[in-house]
């Protein structure tokens, strides 16, 4: 587990050296030859950002507000229980933050595959300046490669993950050690007095972009927390203090020493570490380091998908599952061609990694500020002494507004993109549960109750036709209205009525024995709910023959029933009240082109019969 963690959680993270203490020296050395001092100064901050921020706040304190082994944003969320809370009210507000931090990481996933393989491509012009005018249509054929790739599964490249990233960490230490050993004087960086002292003798404006590039060491931390699901507590941990962290450091300080002996190595300080005759060698297991990484975030940002379809904050999307083990196991293609534009519009508009750079921190502090508020107040309800979790959480809480402020000043420099990418996501996450809101109000005012079904199944009713069949129920109480349409239009009802209800619970993962829950309306009539949890695929027909299974539905067979669909047609009203009508009509697009809902929850083609509706809202 530890080994495969390396492969899927630290790949970000772990080619950040590519570029983090090459942009912060730069940044230290504003226009002129960069100082001993100053490179001291940014070894010793890059190494206190990631002990605090990575490994005490992150491996040591975040890593333990989990829900049932599942982290990340969406997993904060349902442990606030944020999704059902009233409008108006604290946790309403809290759903709309964390919306904001869900919807950062697809900024972040559009960027990071985009700088990571750009700046390994970069070390071609080490050796080879002529090689220039290839950097970015090589990068260009290694992000569609990698986009394509998706939907053939990433299962060989998962079981090949670890080792390689193991390999690239020794690499990365190798390096570090090599360049340590031509200034031994680095390792007085090891002191937090070299970063306090560089920063608070500098002008304003200049501490805080060497700031903001030095955040670009601690970019990828965030998949700890997300990732660890996958893996467990201890094996990220592990994984990161016994071996990402010793190599990052070791590299950082001897590209640091580098600089010491050499200030005109700051173009590429991390690939002049390397002998000349292993340049070309270290540019292609660069090249495979960040398509390694930026797997990684796209793995994560599928997951973050399907979580968020399954908690209502997304429309349905089709979703494929892969044959792959640990990562990759599913395939979102929508998501996925939406982020390849996205990536390879930031390679053609920025061209460069220097560019990039501007663009890449902003979103991902923001992220890290929002998760660090949200771990404060689900240890408060889980009781911790709210004054011990304000002090600690509230010291790393300003630590990760610093660092946003510093990122800031990036904005137009190309912070804008990743922002607006988020602010669009958020924007439509936040559109369709609105939305959603107001159809299920509309469904409310037609729908039946149970009595009304009662009365027509005992007295009203003309026949009853021979078989099963099954109706789809949004909710867990009423009639379906697809069910008030065909007694509407027929005026008969089937020999045996389920009526079947899929609620996603606020918990990643529900057992078997606690999927189904069966109530009997009247004999012939019967309801059952399927309970699933966010991270997994809701199957009505898995949940139905477990039901039979387990002796809860005695009697069907379910190759021979029927099931009846609804399928709505929404039409935006301005007399009606809801959203402004335009955002209506954006909520009306996104749920006419949704995966319909037989397909979504696995329901059985040929035996699909569906009903319109038109609600208007």
């Amino acid at each position: 587990m530890t080994m495969g963690a390396l492969g899927v959680v630290y790949g970000d993270i772990g080619t950040s050296p590519l570029y983090a203490l090459k942009e912060a020296a730069k940044a230290a050395a504003h226009g002129s030859t960069v100082t001993q001092d100053a490179v001291l100064g940014v070894a010793s901050l890059i190494l206190w950002a990631l002990l605090l921020i990575i490994s005490l706040k992150y491996a040591l304190l975040i890593l333990r507000a989990d829900n049932r082994g599942e982290g990340g944003i969406v997993a904060l969320l349902a442990l606030l229980h944020a999704r059902h809370a009233q409008p108006g009210t604290w946790r309403a507000h809290l759903l709309v933050v964390g919306l904001v931090g869900a919807a950062l990481l697809y900024g972040d996933g559009a960027i990071t595959p985009a700088i990571s393989v750009l700046s390994a491509i970069e070390g071609l012009k080490v050796d080879a300046p002529s090689l220039s005018p290839v950097v970015v249509p090589l990068t260009i054929a290694i992000l569609v490669g990698l986009f394509v790739m998706q939907k053939q599964g990433t299962g060989f490249i998962g079981r090949i993950f670890g080792p390689v990233m193991l390999a690239w960490f020794v690499v990365l230490a190798a390096l570090g050690i090599h360049g340590i050993l031509k200034a031994p004087v680095v390792l007085t960086a090891l002191s937090p007095f070299y970063a306090l002292d560089f920063l608070i003798h500098q002008d304003f404006q200049v501490s805080f972009a060497i700031l903001g590039a030095a955040f670009l060491a601690v970019t990828g931390g965030e998949a700890m927390y997300a990732d660890m699901g996958h893996f467990g507590r201890l094996p990220i941990r592990l994984a990161w203090f016994a071996i990402c962290l010793p190599a990052l450091v070791l590299n950082y300080f001897g590209q640091a020493a580098l600089l010491i002996t050499d200030p005109s190595m700051i173009e590429n300080p991390f690939f002049q570490l390397c002998p000349d005759f292993l340049h070309y060698g270290l540019v292609a297991f660069s090249a495979i380091a960040t398509v390694i990484a930026s797997q990684a975030i796209i793995s994560g940002v599928f997951s973050l998908t399907q979580q968020s379809i399954q908690l209502g904050f997304l429309p349905r999307m089709q979703i494929r599952h892969t044959t792959s083990d640990a990562i990759g196991q599913i395939y979102v293609p929508l998501v996925n061609w939406l982020l390849a534009a996205a990536t390879l519009g930031a390679v053609l508009s920025f061209g460069t990694s220097d560019a990039l750079a501007g663009a890449y921190g902003i979103a991902v502090s923001l992220l890290m500020a929002i998760t660090t508020l949200l771990a404060a107040l689900v240890a408060i309800q889980w009781g911790f002494s709210p004054w011990l979790v304000i002090a600690v959480n509230g010291f790393f809480f300003v630590i990760d507004l610093i660092f946003f402020a510093a990122n800031s000043i990036k904005l137009f420099e190309g912070g804008w993109f990743p922002l607006l990418l988020a602010g669009l996501v958020a924007f439509l996450m936040l559109t369709w549960r609105a939305g959603v809101k107001l159809v299920e109000a509309a469904r409310a005012k037609l729908r039946q109750p149970e009595e009304d079904l009662i009365e027509t199944a005992v007295n009203k009713c003309s026949a009853r036709l021979p078989g099963t069949a099954v109706f789809l129920a949004s909710a867990p109480k009423g009639v379906p209205l697809a069910l008030t349409q065909f007694v509407k239009h027929n005026h008969v009802l089937h020999e045996r009525i389920i009526l079947v209800t899929v609620l996603i619970e606020e918990l990643p993962h529900i057992g078997d024995q606690d999927r189904t829950e069966i109530i009997e309306i009247i004999p012939g009539i019967t309801r059952v709910i399927l309970h699933y949890g966010f991270m997994q695929n809701p199957t009505i027909y898995e949940g139905l023959t477990l039901a039979c299974r387990q002796g809860k539905l005695p009697g069907i067979d379910l190759a021979d029933i029927t099931y009846y669909v609804g399928r709505e047609t929404i039409i935006p009203r301005e007399d009606v009240p809801g959203m402004w009508v335009w955002r209506e009509g954006l909520f009306a697009f996104l749920q006419r082109n949704a995966e319909r809902s037989a397909a979504f929850f696995g329901v059985p083609t040929k035996q699909v019969v569906e009903f319109g509706t038109e609600l208007e809202i």
